[in-house]
């Protein structure tokens, strides 16, 4: 924050405090800290569940796994999800992209995470995390490796395993660094030489993009056979499996010491699921695409360990008509014949379960007949069922199964009633698991307290904080992404979004006339938004009256609308990709972050023309790439705003005519609440540092002071927006980066 460079434009500009605020020009003197109570903001699900992992020796506990939310342990006692990562701070973000999880069968206190979300060399390594009190605290070993736990082939596994009848041995399969091996409750590490090398095993970039994707998942499954061992001694017998069309099933008989492929195998297909019966038959889903994105044949196998007799036995075979793979499948603990499947990417019509009684000989679908319950969650009455990554059959219930989708974890407690040609029923098991990310967070001050913007699942409308929406989602026009979210803030039920649809001919714009309750697609939109799915994310914002909208689209000149889109016109003088924000007074000022030029653009005639105030602010990285800064209007002053510049923090009160950084202070996100009781300047809530310390931050004095109000237990991974409440005194609402909204209150 001391440097130079990162000064420059705010020395420039003559650091100056606006009358009748504290002066500025001195660091703030260490944060003050304020105790704070933390609680979902209720959806229920809403994103990706890649594993469930059943431990096999004490009933009733089992664990999910995400892609970008951590994981979670099912209480008994209360039927809810228990989140076992929300320690993990911003730094940390990237332990929430869980790569594998095990549950101890010998000792079923302890849990081990295989955590870390890319393969990227600009992330952290992974980090092997281990618990002896079912995840209730945490010991950390850093590996020299990386995990991918929101990559291709996340929906793999489980590659991290404990030795059923020695639990201080654990092996780890890797998707680039090969076998690992523990034997000291996975304090510390040690590669398997042994075990093979694959191509497919090396990363791959692709040119021209800033995403590092590697093409498979490595060593995608780990399994112990029990049964060639005794209790004390490590297990001589395991199978692993590599994410390759060659040769890709693996066995060890001395403990994992020498490893070798095994005979008569199956080749050309990738195995994403394995699940080994009581009676020794080796079950393996195959696809040929790891997943999660496409899966375009698959295929399910079966080995009788005991003679090396390998068997087909897929249910449904994919073809020309109908691509799809498979990448579930359980075994009953009771009834080793008893085994179901989940498909992939079966679009025509939707994925689905098989069922066997007789070890595959015969299957039986079980969801088309299916009756849901989407009581818990209204909004998945609009979601269909797909990315079945992991089907559980609970190993003390045979009636108790759940299967994962993209948007969370269905539970059902009568399968065998497909046995019987009945429909099964299922409810959304989703009680604790909020998994969303959300892009956008406003809270108006009258009507519902809280509206959100959510990747995939659009926004909601949230009326009661501690329920899922009773009307679902923001509904026509649908979204995939709503990026951006504005209301007026004179007439605070007319709310306009944008976002986007992944599809290049929808509407990517939308206005509310009622609060977020109805919405209405923009008659027309501008010039070059359509045509492009992502270009509808820029930012939207509305004056105070409601009759001014300023759209500035990804990629495209900002725009602006009188008349709800029946005619746009372009706003002269700013460049693309503005950060634009309408003054919550004036109805003719707006203010932008022109983040190609690096210059602060005010419009003091209802957007029609922007003039530059100031320039030297970092620029965007290329033309298409993410905007380097934000800017936010303070509500109720006129000529106030903030601005987000590369982790500065820099405020005006004049229209942009001075600004002055807030020293001391690293921010990547700011927004604003009630004011403080006597004060009349809002509190203002950021996310970054103050003095050093890392954490969420309120500030009752316009930022001449600072509370800290996260603490070690709650850093809550990557925080991706926020905003406080305007009729609640130090409510603030902030949104993950897989972890859902949560909602802080000054606790009592």
């Amino acid at each position: 924050m001391s440097t130079p460079g990162r000064l420059l434009f705010s020395a420039a500009l003559a650091l100056l405090a606006p009358a009748g605020l504290p002066a500025l020009d001195a660091a703030p003197a260490a944060p003050g800290s304020e105790r704070y109570t933390f609680r979902n903001v209720t959806l229920g699900g809403g994103g990706f569940v890649t594993g469930i992992i059943f431990n096999p020796s004490e009933k009733g506990l089992l664990y999910v796994r995400t892609d970008v939310g951590g994981a979670y342990r099912m209480d008994a006692k209360s039927g809810r999800w228990v989140p076992l990562l929300d320690w993990a701070n911003q730094t940390d973000w990237s332990l929430y992209g869980v790569e594998s999880l095990a549950s101890d069968p010998v000792d079923p206190r302890r849990v081990y995470i295989a955590a870390g979300t890319y393969t990227n060399p600009r992330v952290a390594f992974g980090e092997l995390l281990r618990s002896a009190d079912y995840g209730k605290t945490w010991e950390r070993t850093k590996l020299p490796f990386r995990f991918g736990g929101n990559e291709a082939g996340r929906n793999n596994g489980e590659r991290l395993a404990v030795d059923p009848n020695d639990d201080r041995v654990l092996f780890l399969g890797t998707r680039l660094a090969g076998l690992w091996r523990s034997s000291d409750y996975g304090a510390t590490w040690a590669r398997v030489p042994s075990f093979p090398e694959f191509d497919e095993m090396l990363p791959v970039h692709t040119p021209g993009s800033h995403i590092y994707v590697p093409q498979n998942a490595g060593i995608n499954a780990v399994r112990f056979d029990a049964r060639s061992g005794t209790r004390g001694a490590p297990t001589p017998i395991l199978y692993a499996t590599a994410s390759t069309p060659n040769a890709s099933v693996f066995r060890s008989a001395d403990a994992g010491t020498t490893w070798n492929p095994v005979p008569g195998q199956p080749l050309g297909l990738r195995p994403t699921r394995t699940a080994l019966s009581a009676s020794g038959m080796l079950y393996i889903c195959y696809g040929k695409e790891s997943g999660p994105n496409e899966m375009t044949d698959g295929a399910v196998w079966k080995l009788d360990t005991a003679s090396g007799a390998w068997t087909e036995v897929t249910p449904e075979k994919p073809g020309p008509a109908v691509r799809f793979g498979y990448a579930s499948v359980s075994v009953d603990a009771a009834h080793p014949d008893n085994v179901v499947v989940g498909t992939w990417n079966h679009y025509h019509p939707l994925d689905e379960i098989f069922r066997s009684l007789d070890g595959g000989r015969t299957w039986n679908p079980v969801l088309g007949s299916a009756q849901w319950d989407h009581s818990s969650a209204p909004y998945t009455a609009t979601m269909n069922r797909h990315w079945i990554a992991d089907t559980e059959i609970d190993p003390f219930d045979s009636d108790h199964a759940l299967f994962t989708t993209g948007f969370g974890v269905w539970a059902t407690h009568d399968l065998t009633a497909a046995d019987a040609g009945q429909p099964t029923r299922w409810g959304f098991d989703d009680e604790g698991i909020e998994e969303t990310v959300p892009l956008v967070l406003v809270s108006p001050p009258e009507g519902a307290h809280l509206l959100s913007g959510v990747g995939d699942v659009d926004g909601f409308r949230h009326d009661d904080l501690d329920a899922s929406p009773a009307r679902g989602r923001f509904g026509t026009p649908a979204f995939k992404n709503t990026a951006s979210l504005a209301f007026a803030w004179r007439r605070p039920e007319v709310v306009v979004r944008s976002g986007n649809t992944y599809k290049n001919d929808l509407v990517t714009g939308a206005y509310s006339e009622d609060g977020g309750t109805t919405w209405r697609a923009f008659a027309t939109e501008p010039p070059g938004t359509i045509g492009a799915f992502w270009r509808g994310e820029g930012r939207v914002a509305i004056s105070p009256d409601a009759k001014t909208i300023v759209w500035s689209p990804t990629g495209v000149a900002a725009s602006y609308t009188t008349d709800y889109g029946a005619t746009w016109h372009p706003c002269v003088g700013g460049s693309v990709n503005l950060a634009v924000a309408a003054d919550t007074v004036d109805s003719s000022r707006f203010y932008a972050y022109d983040t190609e030029s690096g210059s602060l653009v005010v419009s003091t005639d209802g957007a029609r023309s922007f003039t530059s105030v100031g320039a030297g602010l970092p620029v965007a990285k290329g033309r298409w790439g993410p905007a380097p800064g934000k800017l936010e209007a303070t509500p109720g002053r006129r000529g106030d705003f903030w601005v987000l510049a590369e982790g500065l923090l820099l405020h005006s009160a004049d229209s942009g005519k001075t600004l002055a950084a807030v020293p001391g202070v690293e921010a990547s996100l700011v927004g604003f609440g009630m004011a403080a009781p006597g004060a009349t300047f809002p509190a203002i809530f950021i996310v970054g540092h103050v003095g050093g310390v890392e954490g969420l931050f309120r500030s009752d004095d316009a930022g001449a002071s600072w509370v800290r109000i996260t603490d070690n237990a709650h850093g809550f991974g990557e925080i991706r927006c926020i905003t406080g409440d305007p009729r609640i005194f130090g409510r603030v609402y902030f949104g993950t980066g897989g972890r859902g909204i949560l909602y802080g209150d000054r606790a009592p």
